[in-house]
């Protein structure tokens, strides 16, 4: 929904910014051309009459009030919501394999890393292999 409001709201700012096609007085349709102060005058009457619009009905901006508070609470909650969620998924980020040297963040220099060097000397010794034999070409084994 939010998204189609804004769509349009910048389709209407586009429409507004489009320069228009002027017609010469025999294809005009009587409309007269505004010029910029009288449009700035209407805009100004437009906000002055929206400014005393609570005066005039104040039943309709109180429930108004309570829409936007509404509206305020649920995207407070929405946003909490949200950042729970990354927190819990950076948290979880920290708590994966243990990274060093270089790619160390700060925050896992401070807490004491587990090690990683458990193989012993024995196990790091290569597993025997007796010499082969050789068997020559001419002779049976034996």
């Amino acid at each position: 929904m939010g998204f189609l409001l804004r769509t349009a709201f910048w389709l209407g700012v586009v429409a507004v910014l489009l320069p228009t096609v002027t017609r010469g007085p025999s294809e005009g349709d009587g409309a007269a051309a505004v010029s910029a102060a009288d449009a700035a005058a209407a805009a100004a009457s437009t906000v002055a009459d929206l400014r005393q619009f609570c005066t005039r009905q104040p039943d309709v901006c109180a429930i108004g009030t309570q829409v936007a508070v509404a509206v305020g609470q649920k995207a407070q909650a929405g946003a909490k919501i949200m950042m729970e969620m990354v927190s819990e998924t950076l948290s979880s980020s920290e708590r994966s394999p243990v990274t060093t040297g270089a790619t160390a963040l700060k925050g896992d220099l401070a807490r004491p890393q587990a090690s990683q060097n458990t193989l012993t000397s024995a196990d790091l010794a290569p597993d025997w292999r007796g010499p082969t034999g050789r068997r020559d070409a001419g002779r049976p084994p034996g």
